[in-house]
């Protein structure tokens, strides 16, 4: 599976906001039933990190509960919570809540005393069944404090992101076959 780094999509609600720093990934996928939406995609996102990824956040988790910084839930209440989640503005999921949605695309994040970020995950429909799922971040610093946290964060973040999007569209795919 492909993924390209790209541009903030000219289309996506995230444009709306101002921000410090962006970045995005695109892939293409193929859904010849057409039953992937952007509730599917979303609870993918949610449900289907790899390993190496969910160590690395609890290991975040830890580190950043000792400054008061806000921290996830555990696996299990994210299982219970994606059960239940409709995606409505609102709605959370561990420390991302739902601050935009459209027919096509759902914005995530949180604002915390040192930064605000905001996820994108935005699916455009294509021609012969295909699709794009594009996973977009945009990162606001608060104060001094948030650029010194997203410093050893940032690669990271561009080494989880295209991970992520291979496995959301591979978690979107899977119930369909």
């Amino acid at each position: 599976m492909k993924v390209e780094k790209v541009n903030l999509p000219e289309t996506s609600l995230l444009l709306k906001n101002e921000y410090d720093y962006s970045d995005s990934f695109i892939s293409e996928f193929i859904d010849k039933e057409d039953t992937i939406d952007i509730l599917v995609v979303t609870k993918a996102f949610f449900s289907t990190s790899p390993k190496w990824i969910e160590k690395l956040f609890l290991l975040r988790n830890k580190i950043v509960a000792i400054f008061g910084l806000k921290t996830g839930d555990s696996l299990e209440k994210r299982k219970e919570t994606l059960n239940n989640f409709r995606g409505d503005i609102g709605d959370k999921v561990g420390i991302f809540k739902v601050f935009d949605k459209s027919e096509n695309e759902i914005i995530l994040g949180e604002d915390d005393m040192h930064l605000n970020f905001r996820v994108s995950l935005l699916l455009d429909s294509k021609p012969n069944s295909s699709k794009n799922l594009t996973i977009s971040t945009i990162v606001n610093f608060n104060n001094w404090f948030g650029k010194l946290y997203f410093l050893p964060v940032k690669p990271f973040h561009k080494l989880i992101v295209p991970t992520m999007l291979k496995s959301t569209i591979r978690g979107s795919i899977a119930p369909n076959q």
